[in-house]
């Protein structure tokens, strides 16, 4: 499972990323955590407030920290 965190670099940015990494990692999930910063990569997904993150190519999240609840639901499908 490909997963892209777009934002960049706040501190909601920062613990998306580590709120989807310690869900993987709780559920024993292999997963790879990508950042996209540059700003022409995130308008490219249409994502204009961030964080947003992209699974598999699809934009599954955008504008806030999404609850765990969610990503575990991302992670299970």
């Amino acid at each position: 499972m490909n997963i892209k965190v777009l934002g960049t670099g706040c501190a909601n940015c920062k613990n998306t990323i580590a709120l989807i990494d310690q869900v993987a990692q709780a559920k024993g999930i292999s997963v790879t955590l990508e950042k996209v910063e540059d700003l022409r990569q995130i308008m490219r997904y249409g994502v204009m407030s961030t964080p947003g993150v992209v699974i598999d190519g699809k934009v599954v999240h955008a504008g806030g920290v999404p609850s765990r609840d969610k990503i575990e639901k991302w992670l299970s499908a």
